[in-house]
C-alpha cells in the first residue's frame, strides 16, 4: 500500500514539473520586407526648397551598402555628397551649391537594405526642386554587355539635352541613374525635352567619356511621355472575401530601352618594352596593335642602315603589337651590345598618329652559372651540342577535322623530308601516307609546322622524325621524334545542326562550353549552321550578326557604329556519343536580357537570404527576379536594320523585358 501511493506520488511530481517548465516561445515569419519609406524632409515632391542636408526616416533599422558608389544624385555633384545612416534614418548632406529652379533626384538604387534582414529597398528615390516646378518624366531600361549579354552592374545611365555628339566627352549630363544587379535603371525628373541617352563606365567619376571607358549609346533621341492605363487591384476585407477595384494610373514611357555597353579597346600607342632575351633574338614590343609594324634598321656595324630583313628573320604575334627578330648575321649574333633604330607610329598631342624614331640599345648578358661536378666531368668529353628541340603539340589522341601540328625551338633552315615520315598500320604491318602534306602553320609560319592527312577515322599513325632531319639556321640539328597517334572514331564524335529563324546570312553561329568560352566558329549557311566531329559534353550558344564581314564579333565606335548584335541559345545542350541533334533556333523568340542560360551568367543577382540558385532553365523561367522583370507590354524596336554610318544600330529587332513603373494617381 504504501509503496502504491509512493509510485503515485512520484508520478504527480513529475507531471507537475512537466506542467512549470517554460519552453521557448515560437517566432513569427522571417521578414522578408524591404524597410518601408516613412517620410522625409523635405517631403517627397517639395518645392522651393534652400536647404542642403536632408533626412530620410523608415519604418526600420536600415543600413546602407556602397552609398559611395550606389547613391547618385542628378544633377550630377562636383563633390561627392556625404550620406550616412543611424538607426531609421538616413542622412544626405549635398556639398555642391544647389541650382536654382532645378528637379532634384537622389537615387539609392539599392544601397538601403534593412539592418537585421539585409531585405533591399531596390528603386527607391527622393526628389525635389528648388523652383516652383518639378520635372516627373522618366526614362528606363536595362544596360548589358554587347558581346556576352551579361547584365551591366552599378554602370552610369546617362541623358543630355544637349544632343551633339560631343556632349558625353565634354559637358556634364542632365541627369543620372546607376544600373542596379539586374542592369536595370530609370533615370528620373526629365524634362519635356528630346534627350541623348548613354550608358557608361565612369572610372575616374568626372561624368565625361574617355576612349578608354566602356560605353553604350542609342543612335536615336528620346522624347519621355507618360500614357495613361487602367490599374486593377484586388482588395480583401476583414473576412478574407476579395473583390477588384479598376483605377485609373500612369506608366512612364519608354520603359523598355536597351543599351549595350563595349569597349573601343583603345589604348595609346607607345613604345612598350624591348630587349634581348638571348644572343640570338631582339624583341620590340608595343603597347597597342597596329596596322604598320615598326621599322628597324642597324646603327654602325657591318649591317650599318640596313633594314633588319637583310640580317633578321621576323615573327610577329598575332595581335600585331610586338615583333621578334631572330638574328641571322653571325657577327650581330656575337656582338653583345646592338645598337638598332625603331621608327614606329606614336599620338600627338591631338591624337593623331605619327612617325617616331628612337635609337635604343640592345645589350646581352652571358650568365654563367656554377656548375655541378656531374656537369663538369661532361665537359671533359668535349663541347656539347644544342640541339633543335620538337614538340607534337596536338598529342597522340588526333581529332579527325584537324591537322598534325610540330613546333620548333628555332627557326627551320631546311628540312629532309625522307627524314619526316608518316606511316597508316593496316593489319599488322605500317605503311607509308602518301597524301601527307608538310606546311607551315599559317598562325606561325616561322616555327611551326602542320601535317595534313585525310585521316582514317580510328586509324593507327606513327610519326618518325630521323635525327638531323630538319637544321635551324643556326646549323642546330633536331634528336630523333617517335609517336604513335590515334585518330578519333566517328562513332565518338557527335554533331550538332541549328536551323536558324530571325537570322540572315551575316549570322555567324559559336559554340560554348560550360565557361562561356567560344570552342567553334561556324558561319550560317541557308538558316543553318552546323558543327560536326564534337566531342561528347555540354555546350551552349550563341549568335552575332557579322556585319562587317571579317568572322569575328565586332566593337562599336561611339555615335558612328554600333556593336554587332548578339544573342544567346537559351539552353544547355546535352550532346553524347553518337548523336546528331538538330535544334530549331528563333534568336527573337525570348526578350534579349532572358537568353543566356543563367549557369553560365557570370554576373549574377544576389540570391535573397535562403535562396538556391536555380539548377535548370525551367527554374530561371518561374522566377522573375532570375530572368528579368515582369513585362508590361513587351515591344520590338524592329530597328536593327536601319543603318547608321554604316554600323547596326542598337537592340535591333530584339524585345527587352520593360523594367518601367506603372503609377496610380
Amino acid at each position: 500500500m504504501r509503496k502504491s501511493l509512493y509510485i503515485f506520488a512520484s508520478i504527480v511530481a513529475l507531471l507537475l514539473t512537466a506542467c512549470a517548465s517554460v519552453g521557448r516561445p515560437e517566432g513569427g515569419p522571417r521578414d522578408e520586407l524591404p524597410p518601408e519609406f516613412v517620410r522625409s524632409n523635405p517631403a517627397q515632391g517639395e518645392r522651393g526648397v534652400t536647404r542642403r542636408t536632408f533626412t530620410v526616416v523608415f519604418d526600420e533599422n536600415v543600413a546602407l551598402e556602397d552609398a559611395f558608389t550606389k547613391v547618385v544624385v542628378s544633377p550630377v555633384q562636383l563633390e561627392a555628397p556625404q550620406i550616412s545612416s543611424n538607426g531609421r534614418r538616413v542622412t544626405v548632406e549635398l556639398r555642391d551649391t544647389l541650382i536654382p529652379d532645378a528637379t532634384y533626384t537622389v537615387d539609392f538604387g539599392d544601397a538601403i537594405k534593412d539592418l537585421n534582414e539585409g531585405n533591399v529597398l531596390d528603386g527607391f528615390a527622393l526628389e525635389f526642386s528648388t523652383g516652383e516646378h518639378i520635372d516627373t518624366l522618366r526614362i528606363s531600361g536595362r544596360v548589358m554587355q554587347a558581346s556576352n549579354l551579361e547584365p551591366a552592374q552599378g554602370i552610369i545611365v546617362a541623358a543630355f539635352s544637349n544632343t551633339a555628339d560631343s556632349a558625353i566627352r565634354t559637358l556634364p549630363p542632365d541627369r543620372i541613374a546607376r544600373t542596379n544587379q539586374y542592369g536595370q535603371f530609370t533615370i528620373r525628373n526629365l524634362a519635356d525635352k528630346d534627350y541623348r541617352v548613354y550608358a557608361l563606365n565612369d572610372l575616374n567619376r568626372d561624368y565625361h567619356w574617355d576612349r578608354s571607358e566602356d560605353v553604350a549609346f542609342l543612335d536615336t533621341l528620346i522624347h519621355p511621355q507618360i500614357e495613361a492605363v487602367w490599374v486593377t487591384d484586388t482588395l480583401y476585407d476583414t473576412h478574407g472575401a476579395d473583390s477588384t477595384s479598376i483605377r485609373e494610373g500612369r506608366r512612364y514611357l519608354p520603359n523598355d530601352v536597351l543599351l549595350t555597353w563595349f569597349n573601343e579597346d583603345y589604348k595609346a600607342q607607345y613604345l612598350k618594352d624591348y630587349g634581348r632575351p638571348d644572343r640570338r633574338r631582339v624583341l620590340v614590343q608595343l603597347a597597342a596593335p597596329v596596322d604598320s609594324l615598326p621599322e628597324i634598321r642597324a646603327v654602325s656595324g657591318n649591317r650599318d642602315g640596313e633594314n633588319f630583313d637583310s640580317w633578321a628573320l621576323p615573327v610577329y604575334n598575332q595581335t600585331r603589337d610586338s615583333l621578334m627578330l631572330w638574328l641571322t648575321d653571325t657577327a650581330m649574333v656575337a656582338n653583345d651590345s646592338l645598337r638598332l633604330s625603331v621608327r614606329y607610329q606614336k599620338p600627338d598631342s591631338l591624337d593623331r598618329l605619327v612617325w617616331q624614331t628612337d635609337t635604343l640599345r640592345f645589350f646581352f648578358r652571358e650568365q654563367k652559372a656554377k656548375k655541378s661536378k656531374k656537369e663538369q666531368e661532361a665537359d671533359t668529353l668535349g663541347p656539347k651540342l644544342d640541339l633543335l628541340e620538337l614538340q607534337l603539340t596536338s598529342g597522340s589522341n588526333q581529332d579527325v577535322y584537324l591537322p598534325m601540328r610540330l613546333e620548333l625551338s628555332q627557326p627551320a633552315a631546311s628540312i629532309d623530308s625522307a627524314g619526316v615520315r608518316l606511316e597508316m598500320q593496316v593489319d599488322t604491318v605500317w605503311e607509308p601516307v602518301k597524301d601527307a602534306r608538310l606546311t607551315p602553320a599559317p598562325d606561325n609560319p616561322v616555327l611551326a609546322r602542320e601535317i595534313w592527312v585525310d585521316w582514317e577515322p580510328g586509324g593507327k599513325y606513327r610519326l618518325t622524325v630521323d635525327s638531323a632531319a630538319i637544321h635551324s639556321i643556326y646549323g642546330e640539328h633536331n634528336p630523333p621524334l617517335n609517336s604513335n597517334i590515334t585518330v578519333t572514331a566517328l562513332e565518338d564524335y557527335g554533331s550538332l545542326t541549328f536551323i536558324l529563324a530571325g537570322a540572315d546570312s551575316t549570322a555567324v553561329v559559336e559554340l560554348l562550353n560550360t565557361s562561356d568560352v567560344p570552342q567553334r566558329r561556324e558561319r550560317a549557311i541557308d538558316g543553318r549552321a552546323t558543327f560536326k566531329y564534337l566531342q561528347p559534353g555540354n555546350y551552349y550558344a550563341r549568335m552575332f550578326f557579322d556585319t562587317d564581314g571579317n568572322g569575328l564579333w565586332s566593337t562599336g565606335v561611339l555615335d558612328s557604329i554600333q556593336p554587332e548584335e548578339v544573342a544567346y541559345y537559351p539552353k544547355k545542350i546535352e550532346l553524347k556519343r553518337n548523336w546528331d541533334i538538330e535544334q530549331n533556333w528563333d534568336i527573337y523568340e525570348l526578350p534579349v536580357d532572358r537568353q543566356k542560360p543563367y549557369a553560365i551568367l557570370k554576373n549574377r543577382p544576389k540570391l535573397r537570404r535562403g535562396e538556391k540558385a536555380p539548377e535548370t532553365e525551367e527554374q530561371v523561367d518561374e522566377d522573375p527576379m532570375l530572368g528579368g522583370n515582369n513585362s508590361l507590354n513587351n515591344r520590338r524596336n524592329n530597328n536593327r536594320r536601319n543603318n547608321s554610318l554604316g554600323g547596326n544600330r542598337a537592340g535591333g529587332g530584339r524585345q527587352m523585358m520593360n523594367v518601367g513603373e506603372t503609377f496610380r494617381r
